[in-house]
């Protein structure tokens, strides 16, 4: 088997289909596509890594498993015993409710008696799986909708302060004790911190909070990731 033929059966083993498994590394399933069907030579480092990585190999484990014409059940005794273990691992992190991209509203109550949870596969998450406190949210409103559709859940990680954000990071934040989700950056010059929107509906407007008037100002969490079901 060449490395396209392991990469296209160790994804079979592993559950997904092509397109699931691309999205779930961050790459254009027609790449994946490309990548399977012409073979992994003429595709670039970058996604040759992504696509080891998300299956639990490296490169060079790929390119070993190649050379020596492994059958299938010498290929899974191999990624068993692999320096890198295979990713099956999954988080179940906490459904928190509601939170309003449109307009600003009150998120919904939740308590530890009525939470749900929602699994993820680790490598869902990329860089953050192993951050700690994330927590799942659903989106109700169109604000955002150019980016993150309504109906969407997305997966948060905490924040502790603003200096952990960069610009054009999507926020979980409250305002006078309201909630939403907006594109966050700042405006130094004007000391202001500006939360846009990005919609199909021009109804929708920045939140501008002046950093004197902060105090009325909390940030939650940034949004790491999310997932809609189409219709």
């Amino acid at each position: 088997m060449d490395r396209a033929e392991i990469v296209e059966y160790l994804i079979k083993k592993a559950g997904y289909s092509r397109r699931q498994f691309a999205e779930m590394i961050g790459i254009p399933p027609t790449t994946l596509n490309s990548m399977l069907n012409r073979g992994l030579e003429k595709a670039s480092i970058d996604n040759v890594l992504k696509v080891c990585r998300g299956l639990g190999i490296t490169v060079e484990e790929l390119g070993e498993m190649a050379s020596r014409g492994l059958d299938l059940d010498e290929i899974n005794q191999f990624v068993k015993e692999s320096s890198v273990p295979y990713k099956t691992g999954k988080l179940e992190l906490p459904l928190y409710g509601g939170i309003a991209a449109g307009a600003l509203s009150t998120i919904d109550p939740v308590t530890q008696r009525n939470v749900e949870y929602i699994t993820l596969p680790k490598t869902l998450l990329g860089k953050y799986s192993d951050s700690k406190g994330l927590f799942a949210l659903k989106v109700n409103g169109e604000s955002m909708n150019k980016v993150i559709p309504n109906g969407s859940y997305v997966a948060c990680k905490p924040i502790e302060t603003i200096d952990e954000l960069k610009d054009d990071d999507i926020v979980i934040f409250s305002h006078d004790n309201e909630y939403s989700m907006k594109r966050f950056r700042r405006d130094e010059e004007n000391r202001l911190l500006i939360f846009s929107p990005e919609s199909t509906y021009r109804k929708y407007h920045d939140i501008v909070v002046p950093y004197d008037t902060v105090n009325d100002l909390k940030i939650y969490a940034k949004v790491i990731w999310y997932a809609v079901t189409l219709d």
